[in-house]
Order: C-alpha cells, then sequence, then structure tokens
C-alpha cells in the first residue's frame, strides 16, 4: 500500500478518537468540575475542560444542521464558562454548564415544534424516509416529551446549582440526570416497539 492510502484511514480513525474522548469529557464535565472543586484545583480544571470544550468545536462534523448548531454552541458557552470562571477565580460559574446545555436543548427542541417538521421527525426520516401520518404524529409527541424533560431537568439542575451543595450538584448533574434521560429513550424505545405496525 502507498502511504497517501494509509494516511487518509489513519486521519479519519483519530479524528473519530479525538471526536469520542471529547464527548466522554464533556458526558463527564460535572465529576470533572466536582472532582477539581474538592481538591482545589478548580482553576485547572476550569483551563483542561475549556481546551476539551476548543477541541470539540473544532472536530465537530457531520452532524444534522440543528445538531450541528446545539453542539457547537454548547461548546462555546462552555469555554466562555471556563475562561469566565478562570479570569475571576469563581468555580461558581462551572456550575451552570448543565442548566444552560438544558436551555439550548430545550429551545432546539421546542423551536422545532413550530417547524414544518419535529427534530425527531428529521431525526426518524434518517432511518425511514417515508413516515405514515401516524408515525410523524407519535414524533411531535415524543419532542413535546422531551420538551417537558429538559423544563424539569433544567429546572432541577437550577435548583442544585443555587443551593451550593457540590456532592449534590454531582451527583444530580453527573448521574441521576444522565439515568432519568436513559429511562425516557428506553420507555419511547418500549412505546415506539409496541405501536409499530404488524404488532
Amino acid at each position: 500500500m502507498t502511504s497517501g492510502s494509509v494516511a487518509v484511514p489513519t486521519r479519519v480513525l483519530a479524528l473519530r478518537a479525538i471526536r469520542l474522548f471529547s464527548l466522554a469529557a464533556v458526558i463527564l464535565y460535572p465529576l470533572a468540575v466536582w472532582y477539581g472543586i474538592t481538591q482545589g484545583r478548580s482553576d485547572l480544571m476550569a483551563l483542561a475542560l475549556a481546551a476539551v470544550f476548543l477541541l470539540r468545536l473544532l472536530v465537530l462534523r457531520g452532524l444534522l444542521p440543528a445538531l450541528g448548531w446545539l453542539a457547537k454552541a454548547l461548546a462555546l458557552f462552555g469555554i466562555l464558562l471556563c475562561a469566565a470562571s478562570w479570569l475571576l477565580k469563581s468555580h461558581h460559574l462551572l456550575l451552570w454548564y448543565p442548566v444552560m446545555m438544558n436551555m439550548l436543548m430545550l429551545l432546539l427542541f421546542g423551536a422545532s415544534l413550530f417547524s414544518r417538521a419535529s427534530l425527531v421527525e428529521r431525526l426518524a426520516r434518517l432511518r425511514e424516509p417515508a413516515l405514515p401520518p401516524r408515525a410523524i404524529a407519535y414524533t411531535r409527541r415524543v419532542t413535546q416529551a422531551w420538551c417537558l424533560f429538559f423544563v424539569v431537568n433544567g429546572g432541577a439542575a437550577l435548583f442544585t446549582c443555587l443551593y451550593g451543595d457540590m456532592p449534590l450538584w454531582a451527583l444530580y448533574n453527573g448521574v441521576v440526570s444522565y439515568l432519568l434521560m436513559g429511562l425516557l429513550m428506553g420507555m419511547e424505545w418500549i412505546i415506539r416497539k409496541q405501536i409499530q405496525p404488524g404488532r
């Protein structure tokens, strides 16, 4: 094989690895913040997380326009929060990222309800372009359910942020919220399988 034929796959694999690393780091953001604050290293953690968000911003490719906008907005907001936290020596600013994440998700899903196709419908059409009317109505209800989730989850994130209890903040935003999200996804999957034609 020529050197040119090897370089392309290697670059693609490296890019995928960077994307996975940055995504994992963002998912673990609450636990990373908790560790940095409790160890007295919030300034260093803020710089490290800012670098992760910048890396994620640079490697975002191939997403739906709406999802690409969301991912870039979250990365930019993460960079701003981390930079402000480091400059102002205020680790409390780092606690606001989950709140903003829920707000942006609510904005994205909610705004799609006023467009021709809801966000869930657009995602569903990637696998099944010709959706029947019943499926379109279902994807709209699912989008509404996610809007409700982001309202409740964002409210809880805001409470933990204002309450000021770091273990509680880390537990909810780093563990409980993901479990609730997984529960909602699992329930939606079960309902979808039950109402699909042929069952």
